[in-house]
């Protein structure tokens, strides 16, 4: 799994590579340029841009997802789903993935490593030689001062050596970003037109970087936790964390299917059935929830302000050649949509925190009507704060149906001509 991702990004850029070289003929060489007859050296095809935004969406989500440690028994099956879902997942909503960085990276202490390695399952529990359950940091930290467990010694090097992801990984991701959006700066200057798929990729680069900062120091790809052995001269713990399901929206069992969303939030951990089954901290989880409370400002802020990024660089392909104007017009009002609904949202989730309230303790099923009535104002911000969520998941559906609708005909003939690198490096 190590050089799987280069693998992929080299088999990606096979196409696109081929197709960038130029002629060879016995005496010269065509120098890449574009001109108002393009010839087969000076253009790209609709292959070109696919590959290379392929290439740059690869690199910026599969390599920049840092997973938290699977369970000891699950086979490479379901670590590579679980993964391929959160990829997924950051392409489709990569703001989210920002949250969930930035309450993991809030939660880390100790060394900043240490504390990703705790956090993302890194102690497991082994009570008469036998796997009982993933170790929160506090767990760990009681149960080693009343003399339960050894202070476990494992050193920041150790760690990271556990971690799959290098330098060299890392590089490859950061130049591909690199070079795409040098192409498309060049391409800005040059006045040539850029697709919406090139622009929706810029997007999702922009946001899974913002994310990969937050997991620079998080250990990548680690197979097995660290095992901590429960001394046989004490009983038991009589419960553990994440020994149990555990969904704070669910009234009964017959709606605690909701798990994954609330986590990405930064609004609590729940342990779905198959984390508990697997004895591993849940996939979209492994984070302090007092402590993604006390910064709830700071993760509201960080997270609202992504998503209006994601809707402003969107909003770059105000003029671009649409094939019809109600589709430049859904283009632009889904853009504005994405930038304004987060806005509103940390204004209003703001205006609860300022009153003290949480949403989904203020807001649970069991509340009466007189409790919804003398807080109607409560409630209307409330209201306010999903329709800005049902906005913004409109707009994102509309840009994504957009982008593979411009696929049947891209219009402007100028979006299939190269970069002249000549006007910038003349004796290339």
């Amino acid at each position: 799994m190590t050089f799987l991702p280069l693998t992929i990004l080299l088999l990606l850029h096979i196409p696109f590579v081929c197709s960038s070289l130029p002629s060879l003929n016995g005496t010269s060489v065509t120098i890449l340029d574009v001109s108002d007859s393009p010839s087969s050296n000076n253009t790209r095809s609709l292959w070109d841009i696919i590959w290379s935004c392929a290439a740059t969406l690869f690199a910026c989500t599969w390599t920049a997802i840092h997973p938290n440690i699977p369970g000891m028994d699950e086979g490479n099956f379901a670590v590579f789903s679980r993964r391929l879902g959160i990829m997924t997942m950051a392409l489709i909503a990569p703001e989210l993935m920002i949250t969930w960085a930035t309450v993991q990276f809030l939660s880390a202490q100790w060394t900043v490593t240490h504390g990703f390695f705790a956090w993302m399952g890194g102690y497991m529990l082994y009570v008469n030689d036998v796997p009982r359950a993933t170790l929160r940091p506090n767990e760990l930290e009681r149960f080693v001062r009343e003399g339960s467990v050894e202070m476990p010694v494992i050193m920041k090097a150790d760690i990271e050596d556990r971690s799959k992801g290098d330098a060299l990984s890392k590089g490859v991701a950061i130049i591909q970003l690199g070079w795409f959006v040098l192409q498309l700066v060049v391409r800005y200057v040059q006045n040539l037109p850029m697709t919406l798929l090139e622009l929706e990729t810029l997007a999702v680069a922009a946001l899974t970087c913002i994310a990969y900062g937050f997991w620079w120091k998080k250990p990548k790809d680690v197979g097995r936790p660290y095992v901590v052995y429960w001394k046989a001269t004490t009983s038991p713990p009589s419960e553990l964390a994440y020994e149990y399901v555990v969904n704070i929206l669910a009234r009964n069992r017959s709606n605690s299917y909701v798990y994954s969303l609330p986590g990405l939030m930064g609004v609590g951990i729940f342990n779905s059935p198959h984390a508990v089954h697997s004895r591993r901290v849940p996939s979209i989880g492994g984070y302090d929830v007092d402590s993604a409370h006390r910064h709830r400002i700071v993760v509201l802020f960080i997270g609202c302000f992504s998503g209006a990024v994601f809707g402003g660089i969107h909003c770059l392909g105000w003029n671009i050649f649409f094939q019809g104007h109600t589709e430049q017009i859904l283009w632009r009002a889904a853009s504005l949509a994405i930038v304004f609904a987060p806005l509103a949202i940390f204004l209003l989730n703001g205006y609860a925190i300022w009153l003290g309230h949480f949403w989904l303790d203020h807001f649970r099923m069991n509340r009466s009507w007189r409790d919804h009535w003398n807080n109607l104002g409560e409630d209307i911000a409330f209201l306010a704060v999903l329709i800005s969520l049902l906005m913004y998941i409109v707009g994102r559906f509309t840009l994504l149906v957009l982008i593979l609708m411009s696929f049947q005909s891209l219009g402007d003939p100028g979006i299939y001509d190269t970069v002249a690198w000549t006007d910038f490096i003349p004796h290339l």
